[in-house]
């Protein structure tokens, strides 16, 4: 295993330290989309328990 690791360091070490010629990342719209609609859901959860557990946590 450490021997990959070390392999793994010895092949991409140098496009750690290369300036520019990065290019950017790839950007799924679908899965951002996605993964917004499921903060809100998260959000709205997170107030209402915040809301129905006021009376017990005295806040």
């Amino acid at each position: 295993m450490i021997h990959q690791w070390k392999r793994a360091l010895l092949e991409g070490a140098s496009g750690v330290f290369e300036r520019g010629g990065r290019k950017a990342p790839e950007v799924d719209e679908e899965q951002v989309k996605d993964l917004h609609a499921k903060i809100g859901e998260l959000a709205v959860a997170n107030d209402f328990l915040a809301r129905k557990l006021k009376p017990w946590t005295g806040k």
